[in-house]
């Protein structure tokens, strides 16, 4: 992978979609193409010249890089090869990868290509729960890819998991759970299952997805206590990883996704990549037709612009921020607080404040952290 040039300002984060796949799960709202072979290569080569164009975006050191998807080990070896000997070097290079995918060559063909990172699409072990899903991978897909990345040299996975699926009983999550910690992964990120409204998924499964709202709860508490109860720190809402004193030191959080629960600036390329930079955010078109015609006659694709302003920045610092296991600085962020929801909060134990030299900081506690977003409203002005 060849380093980045660009101006020291730039963003150090870089995100590249990859939307191909071999089917659409029914949940999904991601940009995504089923089949498409035959683009994979023409595909690549746009992404190359959007980077390109884009390159002044870009700091001279990038912390990280994230391909998504879509499918990214879906498209062809010699397509994704040639994207990541070309991607700027970063420090932690993630790639989501589906368990059906993955071969003792692709896992190989990674590594060799700089990859330090592997997010794989477990979602369940459970055949019944795949099923709903629309999953093609099979629990033992799910092992054998684990082992030929294992075998490849990767010391750092991670595991999706999702809980709240249709007809998932609480012993399916606990099961799955210890299916998960028998692979023993670095990473792993647990999610309730969020279909959105007027996905085939709700029109197929709304019903149930209603009854089992009122579990999610009990749910999500299982999943922390379990995960924390087997060494791995719960560092954001929804992920959690090996504990550095476990770790040989190692800091095994997403460095890339942390980026963005910081507030800090990124650079998306590729059809639908959201970039934020300054006070700009940005939205490829989803539409594949005019991505690859805009940058095959070399100029950039259609984009939806958005001028974010400094106050929502800062509503979104305290939001994303609060996510993390980390107490988030206050100075520079009042007028994004609630001060009478900010007493509230904090007099029901759901928010801890401290003084520290270089001011007053913020994080929830471990109550309020199971209740997630429903406290970080309360704090909002």
């Amino acid at each position: 992978m060849k380093p980045a040039d660009s101006h020291p300002r730039g963003a150090r984060h870089l995100y590249v979609h990859l939307p191909f796949c071999a089917h659409r799960c029914g949940y999904c709202d991601f940009v995504t193409l089923v089949g498409r072979d035959g683009q994979h290569g023409v595909y690549v080569d746009a992404l190359l010249a959007e980077l390109e164009l884009e390159r002044a975006e870009l700091a001279p050191t990038v912390e990280t890089v994230y391909l998504g998807g879509g499918t990214p080990t879906l498209t062809r070896p010699d397509a994704l090869a040639r994207l990541l000997r070309t991607l700027p070097t970063a420090g932690e290079v993630t790639v989501e990868a589906n368990p059906e995918t993955v071969t003792p060559e692709l896992a190989r063909l990674l590594r060799g290509s700089g990859v330090t990172r592997i997010s794989l699409g477990a979602q369940s072990f459970r055949p019944h729960l795949l099923e709903v899903l629309e999953r093609r991978a099979r629990p033992e897909d799910v092992r054998r890819a684990f082992y030929h990345l294992r075998d490849a040299g990767f010391d750092n996975v991670s595991l999706d998991l999702i809980y709240g699926i249709p007809g998932q009983s609480a012993a399916d999550l606990e099961r799955d759970l210890a299916d998960v910690l028998a692979l023993g992964p670095e990473h792993v990120s647990a999610y309730e299952l969020e279909a959105k409204p007027g996905t085939r998924f709700t029109h197929a499964h709304g019903a149930e997805l209603a009854r089992q709202a009122e579990a999610m709860e009990t749910y999500y508490e299982s999943v922390v206590e379990t995960l924390t109860a087997a060494g791995y720190r719960w560092y954001e809402t929804a992920n959690f990883c090996r504990a550095s004193e476990s770790a040989g030191g190692r800091d095994l959080r997403a460095r890339h996704n942390l980026g963005y629960w910081l507030g800090r600036d990124y650079l998306g390329i590729g059809v639908g990549a959201v970039s934020t930079i300054g006070d700009t955010r940005r939205r490829n078109t989803p539409r594949l037709s005019l991505y690859l015609r805009e940058l095959g006659r070399g100029g950039a694709p259609p984009r939806e612009l958005e001028v974010v302003k400094p106050a929502t920045r800062r509503i979104e610092r305290v939001m994303l921020g609060l996510r993390l296991d980390e107490p988030i600085p206050v100075a520079g962020l009042e007028d994004a607080l609630d001060p009478a929801g900010l007493v509230r909060v904090e007099s029901l134990g759901l928010i801890r404040r401290a003084r520290t030299r270089a001011g007053q900081t913020l994080a929830l506690t471990a109550r309020g952290r199971l209740l997630g977003d429903g406290v970080t409203a309360e704090l909002l002005a």
